[in-house]
């Protein structure tokens, strides 16, 4: 039987999960019914029912460093590797679909999901995704590629607008999905929580179907964020798939109901309905128990492909006076509380229950090459001042004994994570005083530094070395032993700007938003756009990387398919390096930032070895969005081509004359300071001309609908909305101080919109009760509640005319 053949009612239920993490299935068309779960850095199979947010308990599987970290290896065949263990391991503990990777831009450095994210930049974000996604899907498993589109902050994420002109989110903030859809090709992806330009993304056709469907060719299941789709009927018309988890009967029956009234086309039912079908058949899997765990052979090899990927993406900050690598034998003091208690990845959804986790004293110990003379904790994990762990410390340190300091600093677990931004670049203060206070010893303090994303280093020129190990997953303690010993080389390149402070970055001022329209007054001078546009002091740019070796370049030579140059190792140490390729429109153009990365290459050398590294144009080098067209252009005139070994060190550039393509259209002077890139400095009327439209924020108002945040409900007229609003913060920060990290149930409640009620509870919520939820928000309490237990009972008596129906 084919899927057109089945009824209204069997199609409808396709679209809609049957539990947290599965599809529902049906018999009579073959389509079975396939297993989700997350999986950006790590399988996260969660026993029983379980939840979206990584609190209940889940089978062990391998901790990968974090997508952040990764991404410093500008390496896509290493994240192809890494993909191809996770597919294996979502096989063995019989998942289908792995919802990964997350490849948002990262537009700001206080996002509390950067972490889970690849980069500033679409080129590295799409192509270290496509890697991820091969890998991923060489093993019959599908990848999930998140979160689609133009979502950049957690307050508010499930009730935020994302206000943003086409052209920079067509050339910024979709590329890096167009990238991995175009080459990687995965069989489904998931829709974000926000809105773009006032409509969900779920039932947003201009991004689903114009976009993603018509112009890139993809033909897979769009799958909901969880909660994330607000009108089933909508979605389906528009190009969404799936909602998930499970709405149970709620949006089967608005399916049924607009199909008999004649809103919504059968034919567009049976797409959709066909996705799933053929997302089933693609990840169908047999004889796998749901109770297998990963063997001790895999769980043994896949610890070994997690170091090597922790090892790859290292990134040496600074060596003065080469005091890295270590010399044998060097006797060195330990400290730091993450040196014994390792901090390897997020909180949120990602986090991942390790088959094994290292933590870097030990590694220490256990290394033949170091002599650890000693360790103390540094300070209080969660930021407390304590200066008897400072003074300790200082007396380790200045240990006839000690010679070299390995301090572990960086961000605790309440830093980074779903559902929470961060409030600061800094890290805590307590840490700080430590490192100027072993800085003070004279004796060398190497710094090794844990963060998921950039932190302000007011003493980053006063410590001997700097070495940034990101998350780095469950056996990234001994990858950072290897490069301190100099068994590995670093090689790791920073995927994002790390600004001097956060008032540099250009979004400081607006981020994150408060209210529902998060507007993205910036355009398109994000990251390195922005701080080589503007000559702005960064502490580490955009591409920035040391290693152990030295190299040089020369010989660029460019033509009209792309470059070749020569990268020479000039140390007698083999390393790697990335080369990467930049290029400046022509002058009298289009509005542009100063220099755009379009092309890179991971480049390894043995002593003394140089190669020809050659770098191809494509589709993405020259490309600009066209608003009046609505299409892609490339001006002609002269380029300029450029090789750096970050944003900022040009090392070679040469010009390039393109007779192909339109005639340069100067940009519109009235955009102002845009033309400068100074995005500080823009008026509102500038602000419209880059737009097309004026950006008007919505009058305040106390009037709550369905998409309304329950954070919102504090400014409620009604006491018990009030009541519920005031209790649940009160209680996330409780419990936040309390256990040292993030209440992300709380949190997610705080965040979400009543509409989701009808999305997640499997029927027990419908909109008819969402409506009344609202009422009692908006100070109708009793009517509120009234109406509410009379849904219910409606609710619960259309729920059991289905099941009949469906018994049938």
């Amino acid at each position: 039987m084919t899927v057109e053949e089945l009824s209204v009612l069997e199609k409808a239920l396709l679209l809609s999960g049957a539990s947290e993490w599965d599809s529902r299935g049906n018999e009579r068309a073959g389509i079975p019914s396939f297993v989700m779960s997350d999986g950006p850095h790590g399988v996260r199979r969660q026993l029983g029912s379980g939840d979206h947010l990584g609190l209940g308990a889940s089978k062990p599987a391998t901790c990968f460093p974090t997508a952040g970290t990764v991404a410093n290896s500008w390496d896509p065949e290493l994240a192809r590797t890494m993909g191809e263990a996770l597919g294996a391991e979502a096989h063995d503990l019989d998942v289908n679909v792995l919802l990964g990777p997350g490849m948002n831009i990262k537009r700001n450095p206080l996002c509390g999901r950067n972490f889970e994210y690849y980069s500033e930049d679409p080129q590295v974000a799409g192509r270290m995704a496509a890697g991820l996604i091969e890998g991923i899907q060489s093993n019959n498993i599908a990848a999930c590629p998140k979160h689609f589109a133009v979502n950049s902050q957690e307050l508010r994420r499930q009730a935020s607008n994302s206000v943003v002109d086409e052209r920079t989110m067509r050339e910024l903030y979709l590329t890096a999905f167009e990238i991995a859809v175009r080459q990687a090709k995965p069989w489904s992806i998931m829709s974000s929580y926000n809105q773009i330009n006032g409509v969900y993304a779920h039932e947003n056709a201009h991004l689903l179907q114009d976009i993603l469907r018509d112009e890139w060719g993809f033909d897979g299941a769009v799958i909901s964020d969880w909660g994330g789709s607000n009108s089933a009927v909508a979605a389906v018309k528009a190009g969404g798939t799936l909602e998930m988890p499970s709405p149970g009967y709620t949006s089967v029956r608005e399916l049924v109901g607009a199909v008999g009234a004649g809103t919504l086309a059968e034919a567009d039912l049976n797409v959709r309905a066909a996705e799933v079908a053929k997302l089933a058949q693609l990840t169908k899997t047999t004889g796998v128990s749901r109770d297998d765990l990963l063997s001790e052979d895999v769980k043994a090899a896949h610890h070994k492909v997690a170091r090597r990927v922790a090892e790859e993406s290292l990134v040496l900050l600074s060596n003065r006076n080469e005091v890295l690598p270590l010399k044998s034998g060097t006797r060195v003091a330990v400290i730091g509380d993450m040196a014994k208690t390792p901090r390897y990845q997020g909180s949120g959804s990602s986090k991942v229950n390790a088959t094994k986790v290292e933590n870097l004293l030990d590694e220490l110990k256990q290394s033949s090459d170091l002599e650890v003379v000693g360790y103390e904790q540094g300070y209080e994990r969660q930021g407390t001042a304590n200066r008897a762990l400072i003074e300790d410390a200082v007396a380790l340190a200045g240990n006839d004994k000690t010679e070299v300091i390995v301090a572990v600093v960086g961000l605790d677990e309440r830093s980074e994570s779903e559902g929470l931004d961060r409030s600061t670049m800094a890290i805590a203060q307590a840490q700080n005083d430590l490192v100027q206070a072993l800085c003070a010893t004279g004796k060398p303090v190497v710094a090794v530094l844990v963060a998921g994303s950039p932190v302000e280093l007011p003493w980053a020129n006063d410590v001997s070395a700097l070495l940034y190990v990101g998350l780095s997953g469950q056996a990234g303690a001994s990858a950072t032993v290897r490069a301190l010993t100099g068994a590995v080389n670093p090689s790791g390149h920073v995927a994002e700007t790390w600004p001097m402070q956060y008032s540099d970055c250009p979004s400081s001022d607006w981020y994150p938003a408060t209210g529902r329209d998060a507007i993205y007054r910036e355009g398109p001078f994000v990251g390195y756009r922005y701080y080589t546009t503007t000559g702005t002091a960064v502490r580490f740019p955009f591409g920035y990387g040391l290693s152990y070796s030295q190299f040089s370049y020369s010989d660029l030579s460019v033509d009209d398919e792309g470059v070749s140059f020569t990268v020479r190792n000039d140390s007698d140490i083999a390393g790697a390096t990335v080369a990467q390729m930049y290029v400046r429109g022509p002058q009298g153009g289009v509005l542009r930032p100063d220099r755009e990365l379009k092309g890179f290459a991971k480049v390894r050398l043995g002593a003394h070895e140089s190669a020809t590294i050659r770098i191809d144009f494509d589709r993405y080098t020259f490309r600009h969005f066209d608003v009046q067209s609505n299409a892609w252009q490339e001006e002609s005139g002269e380029w300029t081509v450029m090789i750096g070994k970050d944003a900022q060190d040009i090392v070679l550039s040469a010009p390039l004359e393109r007779t192909e393509g339109v005639a340069p259209v100067p940009a519109d002077p009235a955009l102002g300071a845009y033309l400068e890139g100074k995005v500080k400095q823009v008026t509102d009327a500038q602000m419209a001309t880059l737009f097309g439209h004026g950006v008007i924020a919505p009058a305040k108002t106390t009037v709550f609908n369905s998409n309304d945040p329950i954070s919102d409900w504090r400014n409620s007229k009604g006491w018990l909305a009030r009541t519920v609003a005031k209790t649940l913060s009160k209680r996330e920060v409780k419990i936040r101080e309390k256990t040292g990290a993030p209440d992300l149930n709380t949190l997610f409640l705080l965040n979400m919109p009543p509409r989701a009620m009808s999305k997640m509870t499997q029927g027990m919520v419908d909109s008819a009760m969402v409506d009344a939820v609202t009422a009692i928000a908006n100070g109708r309490t009793f009517r509120g509640i009234g109406s509410f237990i009379a849904s219910y009972f409606r609710n619960q008596s259309a729920n059991k005319r289905v099941a009949k129906e469906l018994n049938k």
